[in-house]
């Protein structure tokens, strides 16, 4: 039996997840929640271009692909928040804006907004209709865009 590419990339992520689960809150210093949580965001990220790849008509629409992206997408939407820790703001490699934790209810509420986007996006993803992916591409992106805006640095 052969196994997909995207089948063993969420198997792969999904047992690192489990494995690292009970420590992920737990890091040695700030450097490590930074770098935790750019990680995670990047895969996150990795996933959700790929997706808007096939929105955005640069590749074709694969109902199977997007499914499994949409999912790791999903998988990793809750990851990073844990790693917003006191100090990780001090940190040479820190892109997240001051507002993180003086509006840390407003912030919160900026992450939420996103997993729960996260979650119709995954859900229309496993649909494979396309109408129904792009629209939740799109409600997705405008949530990730916003806390971009209101929390994350220029570079």
């Amino acid at each position: 039996m052969t196994l997909s590419k995207p089948f063993v990339m969420a198997a792969c992520a999904l047992g690192a997840l489990l494995a690292a689960g009970p420590a992920a809150a737990q890091f040695k210093d700030a450097h490590e929640a930074v770098e935790y949580r750019h990680g995670a965001f990047h895969i996150m990220g990795t996933h959700f271009s790929r997706l808007g790849a096939m929105v955005n008509g640069k590749v074709p629409f694969d109902a199977k692909a997007a499914a499994a992206n949409a999912e790791m997408v999903a998988q990793m939407a809750s990851l990073p928040w844990a790693a917003f820790t006191p100090g990780s703001d001090k940190d040479e490699e820190n892109t997240a804006k001051p507002e993180v934790w003086s509006q840390p209810d407003k912030f919160k509420a900026a992450a939420q907004k996103m997993q729960d986007a996260v979650v119709t996006l995954n859900a229309a993803a496993k649909t494979g209709d396309f109408d129904k992916l792009k629209a939740a591409f799109g409600a997705t992106g405008q949530t990730c865009k916003g806390c971009h805006d209101d929390f994350r640095k220029k570079r």
